[in-house]
């Protein structure tokens, strides 16, 4: 895979000015092997807003914006992800995309296959997965026999582009499997629109080829929010809670008791972003969460949909 030069710092812009497109602008002007240096927003004074007090330039015209940067962070509404994600793997830079990756199947594919063609890497901030990394839970050399998640945020007015799926049980259903190797051949599931803008809350579950259930619960429209797990082996069970940042684990396997005093622990975000930037300078042969990962997790997260009549 062709990857930028590790002996210059690299030129990191990012598409979306919103919220999560100040995360990773922080994030970018933070770590030492990037500068940030440009900004897009279709609303270019947005876009200024957030570039002109951390030293970058603003850009409404995209092609004007790719000829300045090395590295690509997409952190747009999830419905303008590929479009935007796509104009920057045509011209041959590395990306790392918020979750969704993408919100159709074949979005998600053009956007594994484009990367595959310019032999560039493609990322998925589902960052979760480096808290699972953190904790050790992804070295237990056990198969699990069942996940139990819930997710639930109470009503907000972002990210209401997408179901409660593609907003926050995604972020489940990838740990799920990160798990698990085996495909789902069973999606069963209910939910409700309750204010119109998609699926609000659902409730599903997933049963996998070697017998591995996960149960899925999440909602944006709780009265307090809830960010639990429970993953259950043959020898014990570990139960997380995640806004806590604590868990209980009964098998007999260690795991990273202070793991919240890990670099990843303290940063999960952070963390994600220099997985991506190790996986481009070659210093890592992977990012924290692959496209093809990320592609999966939207076809579950798509069945799961379906499924509860979204």
């Amino acid at each position: 895979m062709t990857q930028v030069s590790k002996f210059k710092v690299l030129r990191a812009g990012v598409i979306g000015a919103g919220v999560f497109g100040g995360y990773h602008a922080k994030k970018y002007v933070e770590l030492d092997v990037t500068d940030l240096v440009a900004v897009f927003d279709v609303d270019l004074a947005r876009a200024q807003a957030l570039a002109t007090p951390l030293g970058a330039a603003a850009f409404d015209d995209m092609a004007s914006f790719l000829a300045q940067v090395d590295v690509v962070t997409v952190a747009t509404p999830a419905v303008h992800h590929a479009g935007a994600a796509l104009a920057a793997l045509k011209a041959g830079k590395p990306v790392y995309v918020e979750k969704p990756l993408a919100v159709t199947p074949d979005d998600a594919d053009a956007l594994v296959a484009e990367a595959a063609r310019r032999q560039v890497v493609l990322a998925c901030g589902h960052q979760e997965r480096v808290v699972f990394q953190a904790m050790g839970l992804l070295d237990i050399p056990e198969r699990p026999l069942r996940l139990e998640a819930v997710r639930r945020g109470t009503p907000s007015d972002r990210n209401l582009d997408v179901s409660v799926v593609l907003d926050l049980m995604i972020h489940d259903i990838d740990l799920a499997l990160a798990l698990c190797a085996a495909e789902p051949v069973t999606v069963e599931g209910e939910g409700a629109a309750d204010r119109g803008f998609g699926l609000d809350w659902v409730k599903a579950e997933a049963t996998f080829a070697d017998g591995f259930t996960a149960v899925f619960d999440a909602s944006r429209v709780a009265d307090a929010r809830v960010r639990t797990m429970k993953v259950v082996y043959a020898t014990g069970e570990v139960e997380i809670d995640f806004l806590a940042r604590t868990f209980r684990n009964t098998t007999p396997h260690p795991l990273i008791e202070d793991f919240t005093a890990t670099p990843a622990g303290q940063d999960p975000l952070g963390a994600s972003v220099a997985g991506f930037l190790a996986a481009v300078e070659g210093r890592a042969p992977r990012p924290v969460v692959t496209g093809e990962e990320a592609a999966r997790a939207l076809d579950l997260a798509l069945a799961v949909e379906q499924a509860a009549g979204g």
